[in-house]
């Protein structure tokens, strides 16, 4: 087990159950439905990753390979910038900043990273010899 994994997801996971909260709950009188549909696609990125995350710390118990803890990291940075640059991207456009709306061209960066990822903890266990 990678436990170090297991609570960083842990804790994203909380994270995202609050910020799916928000975006449900606070959102909907400030920002626009363009900005809330990608806010909530941050959230639901994030929470699928949380789960592979978690499934990753897991894995490493049976298969403890450098390139599946390579796919762990990748999968923290791939949501940090996925779906954080989502946020930042909603958040900018409430406060009316617009200037900022370059920040979703580094969206596709954290969805490179996380596809990355789910290739690499594809190979790691395909390669392991136990």
């Amino acid at each position: 087990m990678y436990k170090g994994f297991i609570i960083i997801a842990s804790f994203l996971g909380a994270l995202a159950v609050a910020l799916g909260a928000f975006g449900a709950h606070g959102l909907k009188n400030y920002a626009s439905p363009t900005m809330i549909n990608t806010f909530e696609t941050a959230v639901k990125y994030q929470f699928y990753h949380v789960f592979a995350l978690f499934i990753t710390g897991i894995l490493y118990a049976y298969f403890p390979t450098p390139m599946l803890v390579t796919a762990g990291k990748l999968f923290i940075v791939g949501m940090s910038i996925f779906s954080g640059s989502l946020y930042l991207l909603t958040l900018f456009s409430v406060l009316g900043y617009n200037q900022f709306k370059w920040i979703g061209a580094i969206t596709p960066i954290g969805g490179l990273l996380l596809i990355t990822a789910w290739i690499l903890m594809g190979i790691s266990l395909w390669r392991y010899k136990a």
